[in-house]
């Protein structure tokens, strides 16, 4: 049976379009490769359910609202970083010690506060009479006090982190610190902070 020319013309066009359906095919195949890697990229670039907070202040009424959103986060199951710095670091401290200090360090040491208890307020302290009316307003509210927001912090997993060079500034030792403090500088708030979905300084 002879196959005539407009059947062959027909064979040869249908291989050709095999071939163009398969390369058609191969170049489908590279681009959804190439979606692929730019969608784990910017899976990896995507912030996570993380709060990082730099706690700069010594205020009794600005270190409370810090507490106050570190135990909140956590408790929406959010991993929080607390970076305490320059005076925030006077909230840390569990007492003073003068000990191996130089005069201007003992100077900082006498003239800061020593723990969450001795904060005064940023407006209207009054030697200390302010940070006590506060307190009592809080304990009539029946609001937690600053103490135990920071128990709770502590027991939820909250990560405190104290700033290196604000201790070595100011002369305050590890030792002078809660004892679940961790020690860093700026790269380990960096660390959190990059991957955080919400960073506040206080």
């Amino acid at each position: 049976m002879e196959v005539t020319v407009a059947e062959k013309k027909d064979e040869r066009t249908e291989v050709v379009g095999f071939a163009g359906l398969h390369e058609r095919i191969a170049d489908l195949n590279e681009r959804v490769q190439q979606l692929e890697t730019r969608l784990t990229q910017i899976e990896k670039e995507l912030p996570e359910d993380r709060v990082s907070i730099v706690v700069f202040s010594g205020d009794l009424d600005k270190v409370l609202p810090a507490f106050i959103i570190g135990t909140g986060a956590a408790a929406m199951g959010m991993k929080v970083s607390l970076f305490f710095t320059f005076w925030g670091l006077s909230a840390l401290k569990k007492r003073r010690d003068l000990s191996g200090k130089g005069f201007l360090e003992k100077m900082f040491a006498l003239m800061t506060p020593t723990g969450t208890e001795g904060l005064g307020v940023s407006k209207m302290n009054f030697f200390g009479i302010g940070a006590r009316l506060l307190r009592t307003m809080m304990k009539r509210k029946e609001v937690a006090s600053l103490e135990e927001l920071a128990q709770m912090a502590r027991d939820m997993g909250v990560r405190i982190i104290a700033c290196q060079m604000s201790m070595d500034v100011l002369g305050v030792q590890k030792d002078e610190l809660w004892d679940d403090v961790e020690v860093g500088g700026v790269a380990a708030f960096l660390a959190d902070a990059t991957k955080s979905k919400v960073t506040l300084f206080i």
